[in-house]
Order: C-alpha cells, then sequence, then structure tokens
C-alpha cells in the first residue's frame, strides 16, 4: 500500500494517524507540495485534484483524506474510525466535518499561498485571517469535546481525534493560542500520548524538514 504523501500535510496526517491506530504497514511516497511536484503530470494523471494525501492500494487509487479513512474502515474494519451506527456516530462526523470542511480548507497552504500572491495580503493581515477562522472553528469544538480531556468522542480514538490533531498542530505552528480553548488542548494532548499519533507526526516522517 502506497500513500502519497507530505509531512505538514494536516490531510495526509490524518490517514497517517488512521492506519497507525490500524496497525496497517504502507510505503511512504513523498510529493513535495513546497516544491509544487504535485502539478507535475504523473502525479496529476494520480490525483487530478493536486493534493496530497492519494492512496494506492491494490486496485484502488483514492484521493481524499476522509474518503481514504472510509475505505480503510472497510478493509481494516478494526478499530473502526467511524462508529458504525447511533448518536457516537454522528457526533464523530460532526467532528471530523467541522474540521475538514470547514476550518481546515480556509488556512491550508494554497488558500495562504493565493491570499498573499494574486491578493496581495501582507503577512499581519493574512495572520489575521488564520487566527479568525481558527477562532470560529474552535469556539464551536470547545463546546462539543469531553471537559475530562480524553478522546473528541466516546472512549477510543476515531476519525474526530484524527482530524483534530493536525488541525491543532497547524494551529500552533501559527503561534495561534490555545489559551481560550482549554478542551480542545487537553483532547491534542491526551492523544499525542498515544503512540499511533506520536509516529504519525509531521517531525516522525521521512521527508521532513525543520522549521517548516
Amino acid at each position: 500500500m502506497d500513500l502519497y504523501n507530505f509531512f505538514n500535510s494536516s490531510a495526509a496526517y490524518r490517514v497517517r494517524i488512521a492506519m497507525a491506530l490500524k496497525g496497517i504497514p504502507w510505503n511512504h511516497i513523498g510529493v513535495n507540495l513546497r516544491a509544487g511536484e504535485q502539478h507535475g503530470p504523473q502525479y496529476c494523471g494520480l490525483n487530478p485534484n493536486r493534493l496530497v494525501p492519494t492512496l494506492h492500494d491494490g486496485p484502488h487509487m483514492i484521493t481524499q483524506s476522509l474518503a481514504i479513512i472510509d475505505h480503510l474502515d472497510r478493509e481494516w474494519p478494526e478499530p473502526r474510525m467511524v462508529p458504525a451506527e447511533g448518536p457516537l456516530r454522528t457526533r464523530v462526523l460532526e467532528i471530523a466535518l467541522t474540521i475538514a470542511c470547514d476550518i481546515h480548507p480556509l488556512n491550508n497552504m494554497r488558500i495562504q499561498k493565493y491570499l498573499a500572491g494574486p491578493l496581495g495580503v501582507d503577512d499581519a493581515r493574512k495572520s489575521e485571517w488564520v487566527a479568525h477562522w481558527l477562532t470560529a472553528g474552535f469556539s464551536a469544538l470547545e463546546r462539543w469535546l469531553p471537559e475530562d480531556g480524553s478522546w473528541c468522542v466516546g472512549d477510543n480514538p476515531t476519525l474526530a481525534d484524527c482530524c483534530l490533531v493536525p488541525q491543532v498542530a497547524n494551529a500552533l505552528r501559527a503561534s495561534f493560542s490555545l489559551e481560550p480553548f482549554p478542551r480542545v488542548r487537553r483532547t491534542y494532548e491526551h492523544c499525542m500520548r498515544h503512540e499511533a499519533f506520536r509516529v504519525s507526526a509531521p517531525s516522525a516522517q521521512p521527508d521532513y524538514v525543520a522549521a517548516h
């Protein structure tokens, strides 16, 4: 199984966490987003959206992190990243989709490059943009997450945790304060005590470059 991966991609980070939790072995194929390798003809043939991750699993070539994790849940059902049914499933999806659809798209690398490039937004205004949307999204998460700082939903890690940890890591890298969001911070810290989250971190990847 091959994962087209970039160490600092939060979407790829989600998939790495899920595969680590399930104990699925995989091969790293680096796609350097900073160097623009995602726009090369070879990679565009695999992923027309020119993003990572892309998973190659036998006859399957799958893009989009949540679709990949759904595939993993079907093929390797234990432990499940999304509960099969009931209110826990609903809450897991609620948190995961808030992060993947509402928070992350407004702050990812290509959006920030467009703000700074064609739109001419300076660094101060760009930081203001990032902080605004992180605050809006984390305010919702703070109301949903458990007060005791355990997993996002229930007694085990789920897709919600796979999405939360990369988003918090991105926020910390942007010097965003978690002080107003103690539940978000405690849940993140709880996750990072688990081996699967540590081995999936950007700094543990073979293409990791410090200070990025």
